[in-house]
């Protein structure tokens, strides 16, 4: 089977303990990331099964148009990259394993790094001593503090045990299910969502990109936090009002961010509003990036490509698409 993978920045995939289960396959990894339709077509062309790497790409209808041999596409987590509706009336299947129980380390790790850099203005300092200069203000300790969790799933729930071990006291936001969870581990729930913003110090974005959520925090949202707080993403931009982070940030409440995902990946232009504010820490998308967290990742995806090819997809997410 032709498999082909897309937008494998550090031809990392083949490195992998878990490739060699595509072995007997024949497998093009693409390193460079290409959005015009006319180049992924033509890259495409004889692809039979998709590996895609999050959302790198997106796949569309003028794309998939295109494809008459694709049959997989597989990937991990969800898919609003991917027009699902014209993949199962093109009779492509949709493979993703929601990996709903798996707590992800990785990204629960890169959320604390950036928490403890901001608060620290570890970044800053860095700079600072590096351009011949010495310390350039001082920092704020985490300790005491509240860290509001927004989304108590697998990766909130590690960051508020994170939280907790630095001695903050954890607040919880999330739909009414997961608050309960929340409240059943110990933690304290928010008696409102205005409530939610108006206490926590540092308050970390931890929720799935759906439709129900895209845009979920507004700008009236963050600026009921307190001009001393910051504010962390490193789920998905669209969960912030397009423009809301950024302008709040200049009116400065919230006073501070630190974000790992934006809403235009990925981001080329030096002048993006966020990069040139002294008060965010931006970092480019790597809360998952870990060979670790890949090994994991790609187990599943490839489990789903053998799964195919033997007959028997797994995790479809169009399952109607079985029936033509």
């Amino acid at each position: 089977m032709n498999i082909t993978i897309l937008d494998d920045y550090h031809d990392t995939v083949r490195t992998l303990g878990c490739f060699a289960k595509l072995d007997g396959h024949d497998v093009t990894i693409w390193n460079d990331h290409v959005q015009d339709v006319d180049a992924l077509a033509g890259w495409l062309a004889d692809t039979e099964a998709l590996v895609l790497i999050r959302e790198r790409t997106h796949i569309r209808a003028a794309l998939l148009d295109r494809l008459p041999k694709l049959r997989l596409i597989s990937q991990r987590s969800v898919f609003p990259h991917i027009d699902i509706e014209d993949c199962t009336r093109l009779g492509v299947i949709v493979s993703s394993h929601m990996h709903a129980d798996t707590p992800s380390y990785a990204t629960a790790e890169l959320t604390w790094g950036l928490v403890l850099a901001a608060m620290r203005q570890i970044p800053q300092q860095m700079a600072s001593l590096k351009s011949g200069g010495w310390q350039i203000g001082v920092g704020n300790t985490v300790g005491g503090r509240t860290l509001g969790i927004y989304g108590y799933g697998r990766i909130g729930k590690v960051v508020a045990g994170y939280g907790t071990a630095f001695g903050m006291k954890v607040l919880v936001w999330a739909r009414e299910e997961s608050r309960a969870r929340a409240a059943a581990d110990g933690y304290e729930v928010a008696a409102s969502k205005e409530a939610f913003f108006e206490r926590s110090d540092v308050l970390s974005l931890h929720m799935r990109l759906y439709d129900a959520t895209r845009g979920i925090v507004t700008a009236a949202d963050l600026m009921r936090m307190k001009p001393t707080a910051l504010l962390v993403n490193t789920s998905r931009a669209p969960l912030v009002e397009p423009g809301a982070l950024v302008e709040a940030l200049r009116a400065g409440c919230p006073g501070m961010a630190a974000v790992d995902v934006y809403e235009s990946e990925p981001v080329r232009d030096t002048e993006h509003p966020l990069l040139s504010m002294d008060n965010v820490i931006c970092t480019p998308h790597i809360g998952y990036v870990t060979r670790e967290e890949y090994e994991l990742q790609f187990s599943d995806i490839f489990d789903q490509v053998t799964a195919y090819a033997a007959g028997s997809p797994a995790n479809v997410v169009n399952p109607d698409v079985l029936k033509k």
